[in-house]
């Protein structure tokens, strides 16, 4: 089995080789593959804004959905200190502002508590088959995800099919659906 610090090398490597048409597309696809989850019921969905230069898939249009869908839309704020995030309902007034590691997020706004968070769409380097997540290594999604009610649907988003296996730690949460340009991965709830 892989280690993690392998596992970001590979997959950083893998985006870090995909170009900025290539990321619009495989985005794109990723976004029409949603379409086909019967998700659309809930009103607050958190959705994380995509870090460019870590060519993050595209979450635009994963935004342009839920807009035009009428939903809620929920941003994190991270808080670097203590590897947390606080979540800002998404209005017209929200500013939006990169941080210190270059993540858009609100400067501030309406906060909302992660129990009235109904669906997450999750950052991942890469996922396995039984719905482990690895993540950047600071633990602020697995923090987050634990503060979410157990019914909170987590859904990753990624360019790349799923790894057999990744180790995992007590403190990992796992994911409902993967989604990817090709394929919607479930898991166990």
């Amino acid at each position: 089995m892989r280690k993690k610090s392998q596992l970001r090398q590979k997959y950083t490597a893998l985006r870090n080789a995909l170009s900025p048409e290539k990321i619009e597309e495989k985005s794109l696809q990723v976004s029409n593959r949603l379409l086909e989850l019967a998700i659309w019921e809930y009103e607050f969905y958190h959705l994380y804004l995509s870090i460019a230069q870590k060519k993050e898939v595209d979450t635009e249009f994963i935004l342009s959905i839920l807009q035009g869908k009428d939903k809620n839309v929920v941003l994190p704020k991270s808080n670097i200190a203590d590897h947390s995030l606080t979540h800002f309902l998404l209005t017209d007034a929200t500013v939006i502002k990169p941080n210190a590691w270059n993540i858009p997020e609100p400067v501030s706004g309406v906060e909302l508590s992660p129990q009235q968070i109904e669906v997450v769409f999750v950052p991942l380097l890469a996922f396995d088959q039984q719905g482990n997540r690895l993540g950047y290594g600071k633990g602020f999604y697995d923090k987050f995800l634990r503060q979410c009610r157990p019914e909170t649907l987590k859904i990753g988003l990624s360019f790349f099919e799923a790894e057999a296996i990744i180790p995992i730690e007590k403190h990992d949460v796992k994911l409902n659906y993967c989604v990817t340009p090709e394929s919607i991965y479930q898991f166990s709830r």
